[in-house]
């Protein structure tokens, strides 16, 4: 299956297929479509993928940085909390809620695959968590679980890195510690979504320096996909282009005791089968 790509080269940014000698511009040939959010909405992954077929890398290996795949959502809708044993780490004592933990992100939160997560100067406390992130396709509103899997036109993997201190600076928010510039990361690219089987019983890991950290599968999700696609179209209309984060493992760097959060030149490797790898080093803000 083709995989779709954002990137940019010689101060220019491009969409393409990806292969493995390097990217296959295709947004020249569509001008009608300036990114892979237009061509979502379009319907149109296909039409890139005939139009890849045959044809020759214009961006070999090591001429292009990757960017996040939809450079430019409406929404990044996250969802917390959403695995057994991420319920049990906040030792409350209470049951899995009977409904899932929400909050944003915005698109300058997150860079692109194989490029540095940004430590800020505000603190030293960034986490990891490995996650997959779904792409709508089809918009709407109070989308059903039996049509929920019509509405995701691709799939990605997100890190959605964490401030940790920063997420209890206030009662009842997490905003501010999930947002800063660049603290996450999304790609490398997308996958088009074509069968439940990429996403009902899929095994996401976590490495940080080689080191597994974060291991289980989405089957063990509390909420499913399906069911956070049917509860956030009954608030807010989903768009093309708009990306729902789906939940991470437990595992993350600030359940351990003590902490380990991450340091420049940590490593970290997201891995879901079908989908590929997300890597990410950290370096400290300049």
């Amino acid at each position: 299956m083709t995989k779709f790509a954002t990137y940019t080269a010689n101060g220019e940014t491009f969409y393409g297929a990806v292969t493995d000698a390097g990217m296959i511009a295709l947004s020249p040939e569509f001008p009608q479509w300036p990114s892979l959010r237009e061509v979502i909405a379009a319907n149109a992954l296909s039409e890139l993928e005939k139009a890849a077929d045959g044809k020759a890398v214009t961006h070999p290996n090591g001429s292009f940085a990757y960017e996040i795949p939809v450079p430019a959502p409406e929404k990044i809708i996250c969802v917390g909390v959403n695995f057994p044993d991420r319920n049990a780490e906040y030792k409350d004592g209470q049951e899995a809620p009977p409904n899932m933990s929400l909050f944003i992100r915005f698109p300058g939160s997150f860079t692109g695959h194989d490029r540095p997560l940004i430590r800020p100067k505000a603190s030293d406390k960034l986490d990891y968590e490995g996650e997959i992130a779904i792409v709508i396709g089809k918009g709407g509103r109070h989308i059903s679980q039996a049509d929920a899997y019509d509405h995701i036109a691709a799939v990605t993997l997100c890190n959605e890195g964490t401030l940790r201190d920063w997420v209890r600076h206030a009662k009842f928010n997490v905003t501010q510690g999930k947002n800063f510039d660049q603290s996450g990361a999304m790609g490398p690219w997308l996958v088009p979504f074509t069968s439940k089987d990429q996403l009902e019983d899929v095994r996401i890991t976590t490495k940080v320096n080689g080191e597994l950290r974060q291991d289980d599968r989405t089957s063990r999700m509390l909420f499913p996909i399906p069911r956070q696609i049917e509860y956030i179209s009954t608030f807010t209309t989903l768009k093309p282009g708009d990306i729902i984060v789906t939940g991470t493992p437990t595992g993350a760097g600030a359940r351990f005791d003590p902490p380990i959060f991450l340091k420049p030149g940590d490593v970290v490797e997201i891995e879901v089968d079908g989908i590929g790898m997300l890597r990410s080093g950290v370096e400290d803000e300049a």
